[in-house]
């Protein structure tokens, strides 16, 4: 591919809603898998060096054009509204599924210890998660399991890409650890 594809490759991730395949790049270009990494890399590049507002970025099996990080206060500042934030009930429970999937919902309440009904038809409408079929057990249960929106939500390129619960262990200070910190601040005050 020369670079006059360049524009029809840019265009192509512009237009699109979803991340693009390699694969589906391959047919929409006709073009060698070599090639459209190449490009995809060179048009990345293209705007780094002119100092662009927009990247291409790898996320749930594909590319897609994005807008960088960095900028993402002055984007919030532009759309004045709140980003689409998921509750903390919303978050655990998307959390207990991408880590024990396939599960059911009863073992989903048995991990929150609380119902789920409301917050697993919030998530469906979201399509950050899916039902990805029935249980082989009594009353067949209904397994859920996250979706490709789950991935471009969080950007991750695909599950193993998901902290290690010792990593998240790491990262959050246990409630002892948080009253000892209080206690150390409150006798240096």
């Amino acid at each position: 591919m020369s670079r006059g594809y360049l524009p029809i490759l840019e265009a192509l991730l512009f237009a699109s809603p979803d991340p693009l395949s390699i694969t589906q790049l391959q047919e929409l270009l006709e073009e060698d898998e070599e090639g459209i990494i190449n490009n995809l890399n060179c048009l990345k590049e293209l705007y780094e060096n002119k100092g662009s507002g927009l990247t291409i970025i790898e996320v749930a099996g594909g590319f897609r054009m994005s807008t960088r990080p960095d900028l993402h206060p002055w984007l919030t500042r532009l759309a004045r509204v709140r980003p689409g934030r998921l509750s903390r009930p919303a978050l655990e429970t998307v959390a207990i599924i991408a880590y024990r999937q396939p599960v059911t919902k009863a073992e989903v309440e048995a991990i929150r210890g609380v119902a789920v009904d409301g917050v697993l038809r919030t998530l469906i409408e979201r399509r950050l998660i899916r039902i990805v079929g029935r249980k082989r057990d009594v009353g067949r249960p209904i397994l859920y399991g996250t979706s490709r929106s789950f991935l471009e939500y969080f950007g991750f390129q695909e599950l193993s890409e998901l902290p290690s619960l010792k990593e998240i262990e790491t990262l959050t200070p246990t409630r002892e650890g948080t009253a000892e910190a209080t206690e150390m601040q409150s006798e240096n005050s």
